[in-house]
């Protein structure tokens, strides 16, 4: 027997009695402090305290197999998944709950070629797995303990039932948050039918729980582009149901009724859109003459853009950094593209964590702005060539080009937190010199032939939806803005909207904005008849004139000055 055998015995002969010294201590002082009347003496505690064992450090060091384990340059797609949800577990499923049934189902086939049942033998529906249905409950119901303000609404119209009749078919980030929304506009009376306008954003388990609950949902995460468009069109083109009114983010589905579906879209009676990509296309069917039907532009309304481009990015920008990159704040070097409420609120969580910030910006406005908050305004090209984190943040295109992308730094992180998939030019990353490598679920590395990497997140799509989740009491905010603009547009009368955009009434905003000021207890002073006349307002609103800016927005400034756009209402 060798002495390298002897020695390795011994040791685990010594291991094994001091564990068992171990275990007869602990039975020892659990003895002592589970009785109710003992008390832990001085003296006893020093004998508590000799009894445990002191480990003395091992001689020999545990030798690893020499043997490596080769892997492919180009794993097998099943290889690649296997191996990019190993190394996510911690990453994602010991966080988001909405990750865990996402990431590890084992199930690879795609759920257009599979049928489907839920309890009440309808199968108008596609989604990864309805048996998830139960969990997605779960989800759901907790989002609404911090949607308090929506959940008032629907009690309070639930009796009027101010959405009967309404038909309408949504493409929106399918989550727990929008759960509640769509739930909330079928007990006010609607029919809903419902798709995702991302393919990394839907929580499997929520689409499951919808169509369980009787709400057609065509989505699941990780759609590919064909998927995603044929989700759309199984949402609309159904036999014995039509649409009539279009909640939107995006603007993908309004361009697919409006191209394919064009007779349909002509009774389309109002559209909600609530992305600065989707509303900037409603505007180019508007400037060319072609919308025809009102819409109401809820992303620039006060309580999405103060809250949800704002807060809801400053809290979520970290969290989906961390939760893919493990990346340390402090000292980083960072580029936001774009000072608009989304920037700021990214540039507000970066700079109290210690990253030195710069920004982008087109707008001489939000460039000053940018520079009175403490933040170097900068050419992205000036720059590449340092920085550690680029996040876009402009709903533009191209706004990373592949010259830019070639000159990044080893190791820089790439993201975009802008509706729009364009503002990243991946497509031109997608070449035979440039190798993939997917290491963690929604996180690759393009590795050029010098073997520079540049890490990309969720594929240049939205950060925060598609990599972490967004906090739920702002989506409360969002939903209900768009609850009402949805009454607002079915009930109103015809000679109140034209077929143009329109910005939410102010006197809404005040609304949304009243209903979630219970959460806080917060209590707002009256105006007495004096100051009310004095101000020339209404005791009970609106208290701002509509020229009243509570932010800055450099397309809004383009909107009233420009005769490129149409006016607002």
């Amino acid at each position: 027997m060798s002495d390298s055998t002897v020695d390795a015995k011994l040791e685990l002969k010594q291991a094994s009695k001091d564990v068992k010294e171990s275990e007869n201590v602990a039975e020892k002082y659990s003895a002592m402090t589970v009785s109710k009347n003992s008390e832990l003496t001085m003296g006893e505690l020093s004998s508590v305290l000799s009894a445990v064992p002191t480990h003395k450090p091992v001689k020999k060091q545990i030798q690893f197999v020499e043997d490596k384990q080769e892997f492919s340059k180009f794993p097998t797609k099943t290889g690649r998944r296997s191996l990019s949800r190993s190394i996510s577990q911690s990453s994602t499923d010991s966080y988001s709950s909405a990750a865990s049934y996402t990431d590890s189902s084992d199930d690879e086939t795609s759920p257009r070629d599979k049928t489907q049942v839920n309890s009440r033998g309808s199968t108008d529906f596609c989604v990864k797995n309805i048996k998830q249905a139960e969990f997605g409950r779960r989800e759901i119901e907790i989002a609404v303990q911090d949607m308090s303000a929506l959940i008032s609404l629907r009690k309070r119209a639930q009796g009027e039932k101010p959405l009967a009749g309404a038909k309408i078919v949504g493409c929106t980030h399918i989550t727990a948050q929008t759960a509640v929304l769509i739930e909330t506009l079928v007990s006010l009376g609607a029919q809903c039918r419902w798709t995702a306008c991302n393919i990394y954003s839907t929580q499997n388990e929520v689409a499951a729980a919808l169509s369980e609950r009787g709400v057609p949902v065509f989505a699941w995460k990780g759609e590919s582009e064909d998927d995603f468009w044929w989700c759309i069109d199984q949402c609309v083109n159904t036999e014995g149901w039509q649409p009539n009114m279009i909640l939107d983010d995006g603007g993908d589905l309004t361009h697919w009724v409006y191209k394919k579906y064009p007779n349909v879209f002509k009774k389309i009676r109002g559209i909600v859109e609530e992305s600065v990509t989707g509303v900037h296309r409603l505007y180019q069917l508007s400037k060319a003459g072609k919308l025809c039907v009102p819409a109401m532009n809820v992303n620039d309304s006060v309580t999405k853009q103060k809250f949800d481009n704002l807060y809801c990015c400053r809290e979520s920008i970290l969290d989906g950094l961390k939760r893919t990159t493990d990346v340390m704040f402090g000292g980083k070097q960072v580029v936001v593209c774009g000072y608009g409420e989304v920037g700021k609120g990214c540039c507000a969580a970066l700079k109290a964590l210690g990253s030195v910030v710069c920004i982008t910006e087109i707008d001489p406005i939000c460039a000053l702005q940018g520079c009175m908050d403490g933040f170097r305004v900068v050419k992205l090209s000036e720059v590449v060539r340092h920085v550690d984190v680029i996040i876009t943040c402009t709903g533009n295109k191209n706004v990373v080009t592949r010259e830019q992308l070639d000159r990044m730094k080893n190791g820089c992180i790439v993201c975009n937190m802008g509706h729009s998939n364009t503002e990243i030019d991946v497509a031109s990353m997608r070449t035979p010199e440039l190798t993939w490598e997917r290491v963690r679920s929604q996180v690759d590395h393009v590795i050029w032939p010098d073997g520079k990497r540049v890490i990309l997140l969720a594929e240049g799509r939205l950060l925060n939806l598609s990599c972490s989740t967004v906090p739920t009491f702002v989506l409360s905010i969002t939903a209900t803005t768009q609850a009402l603009a949805l009454i607002e547009l079915y009930n109103a009368p015809e000679s109140r909207y034209k077929q143009d955009v329109y910005l939410l009434p102010k006197k809404m905003d005040e609304y949304v904005a009243s209903l979630h000021l219970a959460t806080f207890d917060a209590h707002l002073t009256e105006l007495s008849d004096e100051q009310a006349k004095y101000l020339g307002l209404n005791k009970n609103g609106p208290f701002k004139p509509n020229y009243y800016r509570y932010y800055w927005s450099a397309r809004l400034e383009m909107q009233f000055n420009s005769s490129s756009f149409p006016p607002l209402a």
